[in-house]
């Protein structure tokens, strides 16, 4: 009885983080971030197109290029919620809360228990960088959702044996080259996995190959249309990362190791000391991670690179062999190769979205001293017992409260993450939108940036998602000569010499600026002409 209540209390813990990570990660979704950016206006616009066109692509060209996965699932996604904030950044969501949940299974199988499981869900839960990026409609997020599954269930085929675990594990790792960029280093991790494997466990190759012949296949046919796709079109494999490597003299300027240091030295300064300086990936100039979850991340890392060398030297002089090994092996190679695609580029450091794929390891790291105090705790006498417990739980308590709160009322609240999230786009499309059917509009795209497949400027395609077929009359123009009658012009960015040639051409017309939500830097002016 008492392992079925025990059970129960396990049962009923992870159902309550899962459904509160959920409600952080989907509570006031319309509103905070203070607008749609424009890297998510692009997914949105693919995946419109998609649907009206009924072409879903593997890989869509725009924006640099990104894999289609994430622009097909946010087309389902639009069917539901229309194109709205929430039809971007439900699968965000989706995939977030899925990661915390994953979490409690690979703490679980990593560490033998549920107790570990409970930790890493928690934290993965709470964090502000987890959330953050949760409500963010970005490819990124579906990274740490691949990699825990894919992890969870290589250890549980390890152990198990068990065809069905390794298919499992395949498939989430090919679905995982339909993700991000960053995803492409990942297979690095298995490469040394492997080889620790077969250091470690007796025969590994006989016994294992079989299971290790059908992960291969799985991952290979998942992955393989966009691979094929990759062989068509090999232009679409060249990324801007090509630009802004490390390893480009022009960004290195002759001095690869003084550069690479630096860069190295400022991804990893961002976890507690300087974080992101970015207002969409961090709360600058704080580091991304709270102080009880980066104090027990040094703790954490710091014992496993001891473990580390330790079992292997066991294992070198002594020959004796430590499943634990295979574990540590897993969480270092793990955590520096998914921070490859952040020190080998050397713009806009720390960068808390390239690393993305180093934030369940973290966490995992941070659960090898909680749940070493949690025990130790237990041993101690009654007073000692209810002392440690209760700082334990007001260091938990701590994490949970922290982080929502500095996300929703401090980050949430701040006018820079309204000017970084481009609050002022968002409004000139509710402007629009409560504007008469009859009225012409025009948007003069001038507010800069990449141009997109429809030919405008990265930055119009936030207005363009927004007022998707709920505007009549509108037209995008990029100079004067394209007014081909009275009406409204929104201008996306203060242009006075555009003003007055409106002026010169039509002498009626009258600027006005408009404020949505004054004080957060989200005004901007209109051209009435009417």
């Amino acid at each position: 009885m008492e392992g079925k209540k025990q059970k129960l209390v396990y049962l009923f813990l992870v159902l309550a983080i899962v459904a509160l990570a959920f409600f952080v990660r989907s509570y006031q979704i319309e509103k905070i971030p203070a607008g749609v950016y424009p890297d998510e206006a692009v997914n949105g616009i693919d995946a419109l197109t998609a649907i009206d066109t009924g072409h879903y692509q593997w890989f869509y060209t725009n924006n640099f290029g990104r894999e289609g996965l994430f622009m097909n699932l946010i087309s389902l996604s639009i069917r539901v919620f229309g194109h709205t904030a929430l039809g971007l950044k439900a699968w965000s969501i989706l995939f977030g809360t899925l990661t915390v949940l994953g979490m409690y299974f690979l703490g679980k199988e990593l560490f033998k228990s549920s107790r570990a499981g409970l930790i890493a869900a928690y934290l993965q839960a709470f964090s502000f960088w987890a959330i953050n990026f949760s409500r963010i409609s970005f490819r990124a997020i579906m990274l740490p959702f691949i990699l825990v599954f894919t992890f969870y269930f290589v250890l549980r085929g390890l152990r198990t044996k068990s065809y069905w675990s390794f298919a499992l594990a395949g498939l989430f790792f090919g679905i995982g080259f339909h993700t991000y960029i960053a995803y492409r280093v990942s297979p690095l991790i298995l490469v040394i996995l492997l080889v620790f494997l077969i250091i470690s466990k007796q025969n590994f190759i006989r016994e294992y190959w079989k299971q290790l012949v059908l992960f291969t296949f799985v991952t290979l046919a998942v992955a393989f249309p966009l691979l094929f796709d990759f062989y068509k079109h090999p232009e679409y494999f060249e990324t801007r990362a090509n630009a802004i490597s490390v390893l480009s003299p022009e960004v290195n300027h002759g001095n690869l190791i003084g550069t690479f240091l630096k860069s190295l030295g400022l991804s990893l300064v961002k976890y507690n000391f300087w974080g992101d300086q970015n207002w969409r990936h961090n709360y600058p100039p704080y580091p991304v991670l709270d102080p009880v979850s980066g104090i027990l991340f040094l703790i954490g890392i710091i014992y496993a690179f001891i473990k580390f060398f330790h079992l292997l030297g066991l294992r070198f002089w002594k020959k004796i062999r430590d499943d634990k090994l295979v574990v540590l092996t897993l969480l270092l190679s793990w955590f520096f190769v998914m921070l490859i695609p952040e020190f080998l580029t050397a713009e806009g450091l720390p960068h808390a979205l390239r690393s993305i794929g180093t934030m369940p390891v973290v966490f995992l790291f941070a659960v090898i001293p909680g749940t070493r105090i949690i025990g130790k705790a237990e041993n101690f006498g009654f007073f000692y017992k209810i002392g440690a417990l209760t700082m334990i739980t007001l260091a938990f308590l701590f994490i949970g409260i922290f982080n929502p709160v500095k996300y929703f009322r401090y980050w949430g609240e701040n006018r820079n993450q309204h000017a970084m999230f481009n609050e002022n786009f968002k409004n000139m499309s509710t402007y629009l939108l409560g504007l008469p059917p009859e009225t012409n509009k025009f948007v003069y795209v001038n507010g800069g940036g990449r141009e997109m497949n429809d030919g405008l400027p990265v930055s119009a395609e936030v207005i363009r998602y927004l007022a998707w077929g709920n505007v009549e009359n509108l037209k995008y123009i990029k100079d004067e000569s394209e007014i081909d009658a009275k009406g409204i012009i929104v201008l996306m960015r203060y242009d006075q010499g555009f003003i007055d040639k409106i002026k010169k051409r039509y002498p009626e017309a009258q600027t006005q600026n408009i404020d949505l939500n004054k004080g957060h830097w989200s005004d901007f002016t209109i051209i009435n002409f009417n």
